[in-house]
């Protein structure tokens, strides 16, 4: 999952907005031929990899709304005198390009999935090469500051996110307002009919098993398989959602400082790494800390935790160690940052109602948690979601529920027991509402997403997408301890959505 925010300083930051050029793009006329795929062509990116275009209603309640373009991406099976069928692939976010992982999807898949499976991907609705919400840069670029201390400020991002709103729309065109999950989940369904497919398998990381859950409440005898890496909550309001999100962040900085009082490795080894943490802290409140990438420009409280939330998603524990010695010590960094795609709020503001009343109540959330959790006072990610959709003048299309248990074959979910942004206690919650056909793996590490991570998850995921068998009940996975340099196993387009990258870490 991805946090809808303003750019983080370069340390070792990714940047949360994606600068969009400011420029509309044409819908299609009403009357064009719908959920149809044109015909296959070698990709521009790539071309061992097949690309086409679907199109769809912008509203899928209205048959004659505007039409959207869908980008898709197929790598078909390397065994295709048995191939199983298509495995359908989205890497989460909000706002991940289906057809990017498809395409890095050698990097990432084991060669027994892809001998027997086709991969394909597409960028939802108003994502990458699918008729993209675009917004002015400059006014992307004047946004408030995502921690809010005042009513002022408060007030202030509201007035904001309604300009940038009514911004988006007018460079966006029929997509906007209409980018919502469960209508990418009915794209998803048009795309399966167009491949030829009576039944589907689908592997969906972070917000994508959001993606996932949902096709299969719409269309569950249309499921073959279903994997969910990284599993989304979709059912918690306010304060569930900040809760839980705090928590995970939390208990991923006490990982840290538990690897840092036992290796050598850590660059803080045998120091007091949560009294330093709290120094830096302190300095960055006061407007004292320098960046180690750029010393002429000062961290915030909000920028510090932003790094080492980011840290967590592979997790690059070396890097972050390193990152908070030279912080500490005024040391530059010779290291380059990297960014990355920003999940957009026409996608999150459509699929969360996430309410507050005003300054003061979510002044004391914000003291509440704090007081719950002293290293990481607040989930970057949870707080850029909920004050960036503040204002949001469109109603919400597809609000947090409980799904309904589930109506397919067994479905696979899989998660780390600290993930700093898809909360285990997340992954619970979903298996028990999905019922008794849900089965639960655990990998006892860190990190957010899984598959790839060890010999034991990998061979999980792939027993059951090869043979829909689930695998013995309550399974658990040994955790990896990460190495330098991370965990490696990823392709060069960002799976799991991660809010922040490291450098030369994709997600």
């Amino acid at each position: 999952m991805r946090a809808p925010s303003r750019p983080y300083p370069a340390a070792f930051l990714a940047v949360f907005l994606a600068v969009a050029t400011a420029v509309t793009t044409a819908a299609a006329p009403a009357h064009a031929a719908r959920d149809r795929l044109s015909a296959w062509t070698p990709c521009a990116e790539d071309r061992t990899a097949q690309c086409a275009t679907m199109t769809a209603p912008a509203d899928r309640s209205d048959p004659y709304s505007p039409s959207v373009r869908i980008a898709v991406a197929r790598r078909p099976a390397t065994d295709p005198a048995h191939r199983i069928g298509t495995l359908l692939v989205n890497p989460g976010g909000p706002g991940g390009s289906g057809v990017d992982f498809a395409l890095d999807s050698p990097w990432f898949f084991s060669p027994q999935l892809r001998r027997r499976f086709d991969v394909v991907g597409f960028d939802p609705r108003g994502v990458a090469r699918s008729s993209p919400v675009r917004c002015s840069a400059s006014l992307l670029a004047a946004g408030p500051s995502v921690p809010i201390s005042t009513s002022r400020g408060y007030g202030a991002t509201v007035a904001y996110n309604r300009r940038l709103a009514a911004d988006c729309a007018r460079l966006s065109g029929p997509v906007f307002g209409h980018a919502d999950t469960l209508s990418v989940a009915r794209d998803m369904d048009a795309l399966r009919a167009a491949l030829g497919e009576r039944t589907i398998s689908f592997y969906g990381v972070s917000y994508g098993t959001l993606l996932g859950t949902q096709y299969a409440e719409l269309y569950p005898d249309r499921v073959r398989a279903l994997a969910l890496d990284s599993v989304m909550d979709h059912s918690g309001d306010t304060g569930a959602f900040l809760t839980a999100e705090t928590a995970a962040a939390q208990d991923a900085f006490d990982q840290f400082a538990a690897w840092c009082a036992r290796s050598t490795e850590c660059a803080l080894h045998g120091r007091d790494v949560r009294t330093l943490w709290s120094r830096l802290l302190d300095r960055a409140r006061r407007g004292l800390l320098p960046d180690p990438f750029d010393p002429s420009r000062r961290l915030t409280e909000y920028d510090l935790l932003g790094v080492a939330f980011g840290s967590f998603y592979d997790p690059q524990w070396h890097s972050l160690a390193i990152y908070l010695l030279e912080a500490s010590s005024g040391a530059r960094s010779r290291r380059a940052p990297t960014g990355i795609e920003h999940s957009f709020p026409a996608v999150f503001c459509d699929d969360w109602t996430l309410p507050l009343g005003g300054w003061p109540d979510l002044r004391d959330r914000l003291a509440a948690l704090a007081a719950r959790n002293p290293q990481m006072p607040v989930s970057p990610l949870a707080l850029a979601s909920v004050t960036g959709c503040l204002g949001w003048p469109l109603g919400t299309d597809n609000p947090q529920r409980v799904p309904a248990p589930l109506r397919t074959g067994p479905v696979l979910l899989i998660n780390s027991r600290h993930d700093p942004a898809t909360p285990y206690a997340w992954a619970r919650t979903v298996a028990a509402q999905l019922g008794p056909r849900a089965s639960l793996v655990t990998y006892e590490g860190w990190g957010h997403t899984v598959y790839g991570r060890s010999g034991c998850v990998t061979a999980a995921v792939d027993r059951y997408l090869l043979t829909v068998r689930p695998p013995a009940a309550g399974l658990s996975c040994p955790g990896v301890e990460p190495q330098e340099g991370g965990v490696g196993k990823r392709p060069a387009a960002s799976v799991g959505g991660p809010a922040l990258a490291w450098a030369g870490t994709p997600g």
